[in-house]
Parts: C-alpha cells; structure tokens; sequence
C-alpha cells in the first residue's frame, strides 16, 4: 500500500486507541458499589494557594469494600482536604478524626445504580462518536489523496474495519461496567 495511506491508518488506529483509553478512565471513576481511590481522582485540594490533585497532598487507600481512608502528608490540610470533598458534592460525607479522614461508602440502592448505569452508557457513546469522528476524519483525508480508486476504496474498508472493531471493544466494556454497577 501507499505510505500515505499507511500513515492515515495508522493514526486513526492512534486516534481510537485514545478514545478507548478516555473511556476506561472515565469508568473507573463510575462507582461500582465498592470504595476506590479512583472515585476521589476529581478532587482538587487549596494546597498553598494552587488548586492540587488530592493524590499529590495525602495517601488515599481502601482499608475495606466500604471505606477510603485519606491520610494528609501535612496535618494542616485536613480541613482543606474535608472542604474540597464537600465542595466537590460526590455525595460523601467525610469524617475528620484528627489525624485521617475516612469516607464511609454507602452501599447504593437500585435507582442508583440504574442511574450510574446510564452514565456509563453515555460515557461509551461519548467514546463511539470519537471513533466515528476519527473514522470521519480518515476518510476525508484519503479522498483528498492522490492515488487510485481502488486503493481509495480499499483504505476505506480498512478503516471502516477498525472501526467496527472499536466499537465492539468500546460494547464490550459497557457490558462488563454495567454487571459490575448491577451486581449487589
């Protein structure tokens, strides 16, 4: 095939392949039923003024299936710590108790977890119209290309190829997402 051709296939791959990692990682952040440290990863804290990760200004860990422990490197961020989760409204209610703040994780009803259900089901439509928007932008590119019909045609069904198989990986991972966020 035309380098060209192999260029354009090989970042629209690039460009799916981005899309799949965007879904993962808004994913991980749908709660399943059990705490994460992933479900705090939104949170900025007022670290001396900056807006900072709260990754970067305390130790976040899952001690059991129910609870997060946050555990400052400075005592004096506690209550910006407590602040920035209340802030941020994830439907926690954070307990200081002077040295840690632990988040107890309330199990969810079925109404919740429909509702999760459903935001999971946008964020993997979210992905499909980026893998339709690289396919998009693909085909565009190999029209403007000099080079035969019937390798035009060929490029196309290639790329058209990838897509399907992105949108099958991008199926699969809503499937097992929504039994996680179903499973009591």
């Amino acid at each position: 095939m035309n380098e060209e051709i192999d260029f354009i296939l090989d970042s629209t791959k690039e460009a799916m392949n981005s899309a799949i990692a965007h879904l993962e990682k808004e994913l991980i952040g749908i709660r399943a039923g059990k705490a994460s440290p992933a479900m705090l990863s939104t949170i900025h804290v007022d670290y001396y003024g900056s807006q900072t990760p709260l990754g970067q200004v305390a130790n976040v860990n899952t001690p059991d299936a129910r609870t997060i422990s946050i555990q400052p490197w400075e005592k004096n961020m506690l209550q910006e710590i407590e602040k920035a989760i209340m802030i941020a409204n994830i439907g926690f209610n954070p307990m200081n108790n002077g040295e840690n703040i632990i988040i107890n994780v309330p199990p969810l009803t079925e109404e919740r977890r429909k509702d999760l259900a459903k935001q999971a089901k946008a964020e993997a439509e979210h992905a499909k119209v980026g893998i339709r928007n690289a396919r998009k932008d693909a085909n565009n590119e190999i029209k403007k290309l000099d080079v035969s019909d019937d390798m035009k045609k060929n490029a196309e069904a290639d790329i058209q190829d990838l897509t399907d198989n992105f949108v099958k990986k991008i199926d699969e991972k809503l499937v097992v997402k929504e039994k996680e966020i179903m499973t009591v």
